[in-house]
């Protein structure tokens, strides 16, 4: 398992498990992004990204983005 900001641009990839507290989680989950989740690196500067998840376009900071598990 790593963090998602370690994961290849134009890679797709399985959510495995969501790190932080409850707040942050439920953060993250209203997103789409959630355990068993397919997302999809479109593009990555400065740890920042941005994925695809169900079809939707999400920009995620290099914060929220370590915080998820692959």
């Amino acid at each position: 398992m790593m963090p998602l900001t370690l994961a290849d641009v134009g890679s797709e990839q399985t959510v495995r498990m969501i790190k932080g507290n409850d707040k942050t989680k439920l953060f993250i989950q209203k997103m789409g992004i959630a355990p068993g989740a397919k997302l999809k690196i479109v593009s990555a500067h400065g740890g920042d990204l941005i994925v695809y998840v169900k079809d939707v376009r999400i920009a995620l900071t290099k914060d929220i983005a370590s915080r998820i598990m692959i």
